[in-house]
């Protein structure tokens, strides 16, 4: 489930608008996430992704939440209770601070991201469990490039950018901040296709993603992701390959766009 986290929100890099014309302040996104077992694709968990206001320190910040939960009849095969959290500018959506809290059966793993832009750096805290139950951190100060975003941040980063003037086969590669390493990602605009969904037929921007330095994630055809080709460009499905198999993620609501759909 973390690299289908990452499948899910690893999109396409092109000259980012300076202002935040697609993400409204009271979205939320609804995904089932479906794992091919046995031959079989089988629905495994439903991942949300919300977005609030919040004021800090006088200014206005957008929280960007993604969070996968286990349906309950899987629960006792294998739990899954994962939180993606990114606070960025309401404008412009640079991030300041970044929180991710892995709670997959016996595994814990907590990382949180504290971005100092002035000097080009990350305060980094990494927190794992024992097997007794207790806890130990790792603290950090990661120097980062100035184009350097987390996983979160990205996502929503993409839903900002004019896509409609890239042209297919034009391929880009971006720099996310993974597990304290800055991680290329390279990404190619295929070209447009209508996905049948349960809001109706959506005509959608196909992308494919490889991150390379993840082996389970090489190549541009094994993972694909068609962003709705409007101005809110939310995410309509996607397929995914890891070492182990395969899957999907498709829409299933979709509420507090900023624009219609």
């Amino acid at each position: 489930m973390r690299k289908l986290i990452l499948i899910a929100i690893l999109l396409l890099n092109l000259p980012l608008a300076a202002q935040n014309t697609a993400i409204g302040s009271n979205e939320k996104l609804t995904f089932t996430a479906s794992y091919r077992m046995s031959g079989l694709l089988t629905d495994l968990a439903q991942i949300t992704m919300e977005t609030s206001e919040v004021n800090s320190s006088g200014s206005m910040l957008l929280r960007l939440k993604c969070k996968a939960r286990t349906f309950s009849k899987w629960d006792n095969f294998f739990k899954i209770n994962d939180l993606y959290e990114s606070y960025v500018s309401a404008k412009t959506l640079k991030p300041y601070l970044y929180k991710r809290e892995i709670n997959e059966g016996s595994y814990y793993k907590f990382m949180q991201y504290k971005y100092k832009h002035k000097t080009g750096e990350v305060e980094s805290l990494r927190r794992k469990r024992r097997k007794n139950g207790t806890f130990w951190d790792e603290n950090q100060t990661l120097s980062i490039g100035s184009g350097t975003l987390d996983i979160v941040s990205l996502i929503y980063h993409i839903r900002n950018l004019d896509i409609h003037k890239a042209t297919s086969g034009s391929t880009d590669t971006f720099t996310v901040l993974f597990d304290n390493a800055e991680t290329p990602v390279t990404i190619k605009l295929i070209g447009q296709e209508t996905k049948k969904t349960k809001l109706g037929n959506i005509p959608c921007y196909k992308l494919s993603i490889a991150v390379n330095t993840l082996d389970v994630l090489k190549g541009t055809n094994a993972n694909l992701l068609w962003l709705s080709a409007d101005a809110n460009k939310i995410p309509v499905f996607a397929k995914f390959k890891v070492a182990v198999g395969s899957g999907e993620l498709r829409l299933e609501e979709a509420t507090g766009l900023k624009h219609s759909l």
